[in-house]
């Protein structure tokens, strides 16, 4: 993870509120989670807010939060980074 970021994650409506937290400035992201996609990522059944948060981690390992998109869906990552799927199972455990 970036050094230094702090993630928030909370439910928001039928997704998440993520903040990110890094020196002196912050941004703020809405994410949803379809679940045929934590079905196709093989997570059935994980806590849906690390899901979140550990996606971030991610993101966050490879650009500024700034570069972030305010607003998607989870699967939006694996088209910028193929690695994603494979990876995310990885820190989640599975």
């Amino acid at each position: 993870m970036a050094s230094g970021a702090e993630i928030e994650v909370s439910p928001q409506g039928d997704g998440f509120r993520v903040i990110v937290r890094e020196s002196s400035s912050s941004t703020e992201h809405v994410v949803n989670v379809p679940d045929d996609y934590v079905s196709q990522l093989e997570l059935e059944g994980c806590d849906l807010e690390r899901l979140v948060e550990e996606s971030f981690g991610f993101l966050l390992e490879r650009e500024p939060k700034e570069s972030i998109m305010r607003q998607f869906e989870l699967p939006v990552i694996e088209r910028f980074f193929p690695e994603y799927p494979r990876q995310i199972r990885m820190k989640m455990g599975a």
